[in-house]
């Protein structure tokens, strides 16, 4: 699978033809791909999709069936993971618990035989860096899970890799922790300008850190590009399930073009050109939805369907509202809360549109 520019320039990492068999089991399909220099590539998706099976590729921790690696133009694919440049932070955090801090940030340096007092810069520098100065003669256990992290990274970053990975780093934090540690990372990574390739499950977290996001899943890539590319042009049905929340509208091309959905009712889509008779499916962004009163006048030349709310859902700054518009077609609704919309309780009828710019067709 093609994802990604072509060769006539040096990337971080270029994968060419990558594969990977465990016996009978294909956990990665001949893929491609390019990470350029200095973005934050992150690699999504469920388990079992071969996100951890390609970042381990890429590591060296596991040798590939097929294909090439090239890191910075040079043919990694066979050379041990200590030879490659590329550090690695873990989501177990894998300190040396009778180590101090500052031990176990220098010991990727003393490794290296570095000199001490070149050691003793660059350690403080890193932990400097992640607000852990003050902590470097303490214990691992001494410290928060979110401080454990923060060693970890500077450990990382110390000796200055080529790439740096991150395999799941925040999946053992709590969700307010998180967020943090997600803020964190993002202004590290624009201080230090090293290449990141993060690796996670969650949605969220790929979308509010990431350059760009390679989706994967069932051993391949769903879709690569920017968070916006991924979140309002989804490919197909699984990216737009996998990321956010969407309403799925079966539908079928009529002669006139237009599209019959629930109840045969018909809408408009500009640019639908398929096959009368062809199904599809309309995606539409939850928050991209209008929603009024059934007594109010509706005429800003979309597609207006009616119903009842079915359920209603106050979570803080937002309001999740479903409309049941008949036939099975419930339609879900998110708008910024407020007093006024107390009115959208269960039972009360509405009416719902949508701009037919904000409708993305996909294959059924």
């Amino acid at each position: 699978m093609q994802a990604g520019p072509g060769d006539h320039m040096a990337h971080a990492i270029a994968l060419n033809g990558i594969s990977k068999k465990f016996g009978p089991v294909t956990a990665l399909h001949p893929t491609d791909l390019r990470v350029e220099k200095g973005e934050f590539l992150t690699l999504l998706g469920p388990s079992g999709s071969g996100k951890t099976t390609l970042l381990n590729l890429i590591a060296g921790a596991i040798g590939p069936t097929t294909g090439v690696i090239l890191l910075d133009g040079r043919d990694i694919t066979r050379m041990p993971p200590r030879d490659r440049g590329i550090g690695m932070v873990f989501q177990n955090y894998a300190l040396m618990p009778h180590m101090t801090v500052f031990e176990n940030v220098a010991f990727p340096l003393r490794v290296r035989r570095q000199p001490s007092e070149t050691i003793r810069s660059k350690v403080t520098e890193a932990l400097e860096r992640v607000g852990l100065r003050a902590f470097e003669d303490r214990k691992p256990r001494q410290l928060s899970g979110g401080q454990q992290q923060r060693v970890g990274i500077a450990r990382c970053i110390v000796y200055s890799p080529a790439i740096i990975m991150m395999d799941e780093p925040l999946g053992a934090l709590d969700k307010n922790l998180r967020e943090q540690m997600q803020g964190e990372i993002k202004r590290l990574h624009k201080e230090i300008g090293t290449t990141f390739i993060y690796v996670t499950h969650d949605q969220e977290e790929a979308l509010n850190m990431s350059d760009r996001i390679c989706l994967m899943n069932m051993g391949g890539i769903a879709q690569l590009g920017t968070p916006d590319q991924l979140y309002f042009q989804p490919s197909t049905r699984f990216v737009a399930e996998f990321i956010g929340e969407s309403n799925l509208i079966s539908g079928r091309v009529t002669d006139d073009g237009r599209i019959a959905i629930a109840g045969n009712r018909l809408i408009t889509v500009p640019g639908a050109r398929r096959t009368e008779g062809s199904e599809l499916i309309l995606m539409v962004r939850p928050e991209k939805v209008r929603i009024s009163g059934i007594e109010e006048l509706v005429d800003d030349g979309n597609d207006v369907l009616c119903g009842e709310i079915a359920s209603s859902s106050f979570i803080g700054g937002m309001t999740r509202v479903t409309a049941d518009t008949g036939n099975g077609l419930n339609i879900t609704v998110k708008m910024v809360s407020s007093r006024a919309q107390s009115r959208y309780e269960r039972g009360a009828r509405v009416q719902v549109s949508w701009s037919s710019s904000d409708v993305v067709l996909l294959e059924k």
